[in-house]
């Protein structure tokens, strides 16, 4: 049957709760609530194959790890491993002295007794009872009127509240009462409020204590579900804050909210349910739950902690937290999942990666200054503070940009290309990524590019491979630069070391000459060279290396090149810097104006700025020569 075309002939539209009075539109979040994870409860049911003993006991250690001192674990008088659950919790002393043992009852007396005995021994435990209260449950399910339904919750609490003292006398266990009462966004308000002031007055109105180390327990907690999310989020705040300030003697009530997800905004729900004057949030870790889901508490926990506040949860290794409970409960993980998807801090678009490349280099430079505040484009926390590293921030497919491909080689080769190369690099990326049609990862991206300018080892090499080269000042029999590329870092008789000029690296070309009143020409290089696997000796003058090399190249090869970009950098600090050369070379039919028509592009990287230097211009070079023959001048 197709979706009606007037579906207000078959849904009647929520009636929202007149309250002209409300508050929680202008507070805001100050702390993290109260946490209780219901995984091993709520989650667990929702499960085609729900977890065995042994994943729920690895599921409870990992809840405690992440910092929950409330858990719900059992319904224990649902089955038998759940009750067994329970148990094994006390036999197997899992349990911390600072954590609180939850389990869930119907308002039913067997299931009452039974529940108890499943807890007995525990140190710490809240005892969860509930009874729908709506009027679609009374009048349909239970066939109960508003009164019958108060008689149930207030005969069943009493019931509650006398084995509790029992068994906090028999067993020494402290209790804690939780009542729900279920439905509640479907409920009355006022009618809500009144079946929990009965049930209120009944537990505390008690003589005896309640507690096994003989403290009385002044506080009840009051959970308010949305049971079925059938109402926008302001509708449900304005519901949680009438409770809040209509229950009497607030400040001996916990107010807990347990949200579904039925219509995609359990999340919100209970986070304007808190500023509405909650205190407390039921829910599960990535949101696993009957339907669409609990409310997820690594979202809500992460919100709190984006916004500077504290969760009172650690969820610094995220990926464990996704093993656990993918492995446990066999449900996959969105890839977009908030804060925890496999893709959540990625960015394929182009525009994205260039804004998150910029933003992570100027928080850098914040950094570096002390100023620690995060600030960047679309990544609202840290990633490496859940565990997960910059490299999976950007990846690349067809629709990226030359941002982020720029950002993947700095981030894994420690270069930072110039803008036009990036552009040319990105072309080089794009053309992979579509014959492919797949995302391109990071090592795909570092090897292209070291194959695309002939870097990284011999394997890499190009058609055209510098050996070694001597540069002789012409107005001078000595040799005033000496170098081989393979040569120990060493190298005390270059008169280029990066190590001393770290901090002012390529404030000018090589080629640039000191005095200005020497002749152009006053450099000579003699550099040997494999051509096509051959070892050749080619040598041409300039007025430096780079420029003697290119009438190297020229001279002997017919290779005529020159210099439209050069770009130096230092890699690494102290001993260990060397420096990373970029050049641009254009053919003469190439306009050094005309940035519209490209030129070839290469990279150097050495402890020697003059070797560095040379191997892009032979990196560049290489660009050039692609497949085409070489006409050896002398050879004619």
């Amino acid at each position: 049957m197709p979706m009606l075309a007037e579906p207000s002939k078959r849904y009647k539209p929520f009636q929202p709760v007149p309250f002209p009075n409300r508050t929680w539109p202008d507070k805001t979040h100050k702390k993290a609530p109260i946490w209780l994870s219901t995984d091993l409860r709520d989650g667990n049911q929702s499960l085609a194959n729900p977890m065995t003993n042994e994943q729920k006991l690895r599921f409870f250690r990992h809840l405690v790890q992440i910092g929950f001192k409330e858990i719900e674990v059992s319904y224990p008088a649902a089955s038998d491993s759940d009750f067994a659950f329970c148990q094994d919790l006390q036999h197997k002393n899992e349990v911390p002295d600072d954590v609180w043992i939850q389990v869930l009852t119907p308002a039913r007396a067997d299931l009452i007794k039974r529940t108890f005995e499943a807890v007995a021994g525990l140190k710490h435990v809240i005892i969860h009872m509930y009874n729908a209260t709506s009027c679609l449950f009374r009048e349909v399910v239970f066939n109960n009127d508003q009164a019958e339904t108060i008689k149930l919750a207030v005969e069943h609490t009493k019931l509650v509240r006398e084995l509790a003292e029992q068994y906090a006398a028999s067993h020494g266990t402290s209790f804690r009462f939780e009542y729900s009462p279920e439905t509640f966004s479907q409920t009355e308000t006022p009618y809500a409020v009144e079946v929990c002031e009965n049930v209120k007055k009944t537990w505390l109105g008690g003589s005896k204590s309640v507690w096994g180390d003989g403290r009385h327990e002044e506080r009840i907690i009051f959970n308010l579900p949305a049971t079925v999310e059938v109402s926008t989020p302001n509708c449900f705040a304005d519901q949680v804050e009438i409770f809040c300030s209509t229950i009497s003697e607030r400040e001996k009530c916990i107010i807990s909210l347990h949200t579904h997800n039925d219509r995609g905004c359990a999340v919100a729900a209970a986070e304007l349910g808190i500023l509405a004057g909650a205190d407390r949030i039921e829910g599960t870790v990535l949101g696993n739950g009957e339907r669409t889901g609990n409310v997820d508490l690594v979202t809500l926990g992460l919100n709190w902690y984006s916004q500077g506040i504290p969760p009172n949860l650690d969820f610094s290794d995220m990926f464990s937290i996704i093993d656990t409970v993918t492995e446990c409960t066999g449900l996959p993980v969105h890839p977009r999942h908030p804060y925890a998807g496999e893709l959540v801090f990625t960015a394929f678009s182009g525009s994205h990666q260039d804004a998150i490349k910029k933003g992570l280099e100027a928080q850098s430079r914040r950094d570096a200054a002390g100023d620690k505040f995060w600030s960047v484009p679309y990544l609202p926390i840290d990633p490496a503070d859940v565990g997960c590293t910059y490299e999976a921030v950007i990846r690349v497919n067809s629709q990226s940009g030359k941002g982020g491909i720029a950002y993947i080689v700095k981030s894994a080769l420690a270069l930072d290309l110039p803008r036009r190369m990036q552009i040319s690099f990105y072309k080089i990326v794009q053309e992979k990524s579509e014959q492919t049609g797949k995302e391109m990862t990071s090592k795909d991206i570092t090897t292209a590019f070291r194959h695309a300018y002939h870097l990284g080892g011999s394997i890499y090499d190009g058609r055209l491979v510098l050996r070694s080269f001597v540069t002789v000042d012409t107005r001078s029999t000595l040799p005033s630069a000496v170098g081989t590329p393979e040569m120990s870092p060493d190298r005390s008789r270059s008169h280029s070391r990066v190590a001393s000029l770290t901090g002012a690296i390529a404030e000018q070309s090589p080629d640039r000459s000191v005095d200005s009143n020497l002749p152009a020409s006053n450099k000579r290089l003699t550099a040997k060279i494999l051509v096509d696997g051959k070892l050749r000796e080619l040598s041409g003058e300039g007025n430096g290396p780079l420029s003697s090399l290119l009438d190297a190249l020229q001279g002997d090869l017919g290779i005529t090149l020159s210099i439209r970009e050069y770009t130096e950098h230092a890699v690494g600090l102290g001993s260990d810097v060397k420096a990373a050369t970029y050049v641009e070379l254009i053919p003469p039919s190439v306009d050094p104006k005309d940035k519209t028509r490209g030129g070839y592009w290469g990279v150097g990287v050495d402890a020697d700025i003059t070797a560095s230097g040379l191997k892009a211009i032979i990196s560049a070079a290489n660009g050039f020569l692609g497949q085409q023959a070489i006409q050896f001048p002398d050879s004619a």
